[in-house]
């Protein structure tokens, strides 16, 4: 708002006082499709690889699903709207509250109705995956299209974010459902909730859910 002030001052007073800013975002406008570029090839190269690791991991794709259905459950129950989490082998974390007896509710309800086959409980529109596959249209889109134009540009650049911000969210939840998640969770137990160690001071709480299997004799 300060720097939209300065340059009505300016232009009312001192057209020429606006030319470094029209220099500046020209530079900005030339240099993004390059910036782009490497990004897309850095999106392209790590992604599948990422996509990969989680896919060929069960345990992780387990407690993805539960830590997904426990932060669908909280939104529900109590509508929080900024939580965030991520699994790891051994249980998941929730992040953004500090209420552990909530989470420990959500997490048992969570773990119920996936065993009662809920199975769209382990997908969540906020998730990393999804983000993930939105760069990762992008990239595909962006550097087809320098292949088919020859050239660079911020038009290709715009093509490509408003092509992958229609259909990654899609892409998104079916990767999700058939990749990073599994709810196939009828061993699975909740062990025990802990606030996890060496948080820093002003930084929102993590809650660590453990979990753990009990395979069929």
């Amino acid at each position: 708002m300060f720097i939209l002030l300065l340059m009505v001052l300016a232009m009312l007073f001192s057209p020429y006082l606006l030319i470094p800013f029209f220099a500046f975002f020209a530079l900005l406008v030339l240099l993004l499709p390059f910036k782009f570029t490497i990004n897309s090839l850095f999106h392209i190269f790590t992604i599948p690889s990422q996509i990969y690791r989680i896919a060929t991991n069960r345990v992780l794709r387990r407690n993805h699903a539960l830590e997904h259905a426990t932060v669908n459950v909280l939104e529900r129950r109590y509508g929080y709207r900024n939580l965030a989490g991520y699994a790891e082998n051994n249980g998941f974390y929730i992040i953004g509250t500090n209420n552990i007896f909530q989470v420990e509710q959500a997490a048992r309800e969570a773990l119920t109705l996936l065993k009662r086959g809920e199975k769209e409980l382990a997908v969540h529109d906020k998730c990393g995956t999804s983000i993930s596959m939105v760069n990762f249209l992008s990239a595909i889109v962006f550097i087809s299209l320098i292949f088919a134009t020859g050239n660079f540009s911020i038009i290709n650049v715009l093509l490509a974010i408003l092509l992958a911000n229609s259909l990654g969210p899609l892409l998104g939840k079916f990767v999700q459902r058939y990749f990073t998640t599994s709810t196939d969770v009828a061993e699975m137990e909740i062990v025990s909730f802990y606030y996890a160690p060496g948080q820093m001071w002003n930084t929102p709480a993590r809650i660590f859910v453990k979990t753990s299997w009990i395979p069929y004799l």
